[in-house]
């Protein structure tokens, strides 16, 4: 069974930064892209940030381009999302999602796998 885990999350005062993490059990990754998502309170999920497996192209939201930047390590099996100068709109559940193929869509529900998400809250 496909899992995948965040990790990282936390309570951050604007402008700092956090680091997420998203493990995934056996092979999930592989050959697949990789993307994380975010649901703000009251707000519908929306993408973040997507990276390819292919050339590891990486892809951002408009909200979040120059700020965050997403990475993966395919040994590990491991995806991240380094957010820097975080905002407080930043503030929201965030989830790690895969494909079963290398495409790269905006929209969550062409993903197949989720994980159950992980709470970023910016506040001072």
């Amino acid at each position: 069974q496909v899992q995948l885990v965040e990790s990282g999350g936390g309570l951050v005062q604007p402008g700092g930064s956090l680091r997420l993490s998203c493990a995934a059990s056996a092979r999930t990754f592989s050959g697949r892209s990789v993307a994380w998502f975010r649901r703000a309170p009251g707000k519908e999920r929306e993408f973040v940030a997507a990276i390819r497996w292919t050339g590891g192209v990486t892809y951002y939201a408009d909200s979040v381009k120059g700020r965050f930047t997403i990475s993966r390590d395919n040994a590990k099996n491991t995806m991240y999302l380094q957010m820097d100068s975080l905002k407080r709109e930043d503030t929201a559940v965030y989830y790690c999602a895969a494909r079963v193929d290398d495409y790269v869509y905006y929209a969550s529900h062409w993903y197949d796998y989720w994980g159950q998400g992980t709470q970023v809250t910016v506040s001072s």
